[in-house]
């Protein structure tokens, strides 16, 4: 190559060079600025290697990681309810007719304390005493009872008129009778143990099927092993609803699969099942239709008849309403005459204007009263006593 060429590579070769270096270094600041342009518009958190995810703005919402399902094996049944003990039960009631101030025994006390009882306060009490639905002639057999004694000690002590009162009104509740309820099993002469079985009767609306849910929670905290029978067919919630009561205590229920079966055959079947098992009780709840007095005869004497094949009726507790007062006693007459009834359990026996429907039941139906529902909760069904229940009508 001579001088020149070597000259005019010089003067075109070299600025050619620049140019294409500076056009290259365009394109990489270009290049740089366009990743750093897509870096900046990626979501947080994102990028290359391993990343942290950033902590939202306050207020923001937060997706929360899948939790895998727990196994079905896993969940644990509920503990079951304990009971409370039945002792002790009625003096519930009687606190609450004496924080009350109890309409009966009140008006009572202060007819009888007055300095010259006349023809009028005689007819006063005798009306109060119809008010709390004692009944025509239980009221009259008190108020000739307390005019006698008045006439003989007189009623010049307020301690003794109260006395006298209590004595008068025990002797009408009649603590006599025999109010324990017959729940221990059964061996009879082939040495085969059967279970006792209580039959529970009355009319829907007094809270039959409830009772028997109670009921099953007393024989329970009494340490009874207890089977349930809901053979109240014809009312589609009543099995369930027994169903439920019995499982909080863990009381099975036999039940039909389908509304309206035969309620002897459920009630057989109950009784079949408490034998072989070797429970101490069957409870079984029946339907409270009363159409007319041959249909219910019927029905609860073939009830009757189908489980006595098995084992002995050892009690029928008929369940009525203390607040219908004397309007239920009709409906209660049918049932004992049908069932052969053997105790009474009165519910809402807390509505303390009423409590004379005790004696009313008993004279009525010549049968005693075995057990009180003293108001909504679970456990508040108690043996009667007399005593206690005289107590708390006077306060």
């Amino acid at each position: 190559m001579d001088s020149n060429d070597l000259l005019n590579l010089l003067l075109v070769g070299v600025p050619a060079l620049a140019i294409l270096g500076g056009g290259a270094a365009v394109i990489q600041r270009r290049r740089s600025a366009g990743d750093r342009d897509r870096t900046d518009e990626r979501p947080a958190g994102t990028g290359t290697g391993t990343s942290t995810l950033e902590r939202p703005a306050a207020g923001a919402p937060t997706a929360e990681a899948p939790t895998a399902p727990a196994p079905e094996d896993a969940a644990t049944a509920p503990a079951l309810e304990v009971p409370a003990p039945t002792a002790g039960r009625l003096t519930r009631l009687r606190d609450r007719l004496a924080r009350s101030g109890s309409p009966l025994g009140a008006r009572m006390l202060q007819v009888l304390s007055r300095d010259h009882l006349t023809e009028d306060d005689w007819d006063e009490l005798e009306e109060t005493l119809l008010l709390a639905d004692v009944g025509a002639g239980p009221s009259q057999e008190l108020v000739e009872s307390i005019r006698t004694q008045a006439r003989v000690q007189g009623l010049k002590d307020p301690a003794q008129v109260r006395a006298l009162l209590r004595e008068q009104l025990l002797a009408l509740v009649d603590p006599s009778l025999d109010r324990s309820l017959s729940t221990a099993p059964r061996t009879g002469e082939d040495g085969v143990t059967v279970p006792a079985v209580v039959l529970v009767v009355g009319v829907n609306g007094t809270g039959k099927t409830t009772t028997v849910g109670k009921l099953s929670r007393v024989l329970v905290a009494d340490g009874r092993t207890v089977l349930l029978g809901a053979a109240d067919t014809f009312r589609a919630a009543a099995a369930d609803q027994l169903e439920t009561w019995g499982s909080r205590v863990g009381v099975r229920t036999v039940r039909s699969d389908r509304d309206g079966a035969d309620p002897a055959s459920v009630a057989f079947e109950a009784v079949r099942e408490g034998a072989t098992e070797g429970v101490d009780v069957v409870l079984v709840d029946t339907a409270g239709r009363l159409q007319n007095k041959a249909g219910l005869m019927d029905e609860l004497g073939k009830i009757t008849r189908v489980i006595t094949r098995t084992a002995p009726l050892s009690e029928v507790l008929l369940v009525l309403d203390a607040t219908t007062g004397q309007n239920g006693m009709n409906q209660a007459r049918v049932f004992a005459e049908v069932a052969g009834v053997t105790g009474i359990v009165l519910t809402k026996l807390d509505g303390t204007a009423k409590g004379g429907i005790v004696v009313a039941v008993q004279r009525e139906l010549g049968v005693p009263v075995k057990l009180v529902g003293l108001g909504e909760g679970p456990d508040d069904l108690a043996p009667f006593d007399p005593e206690e229940f005289v107590d708390g009508i006077l306060g």
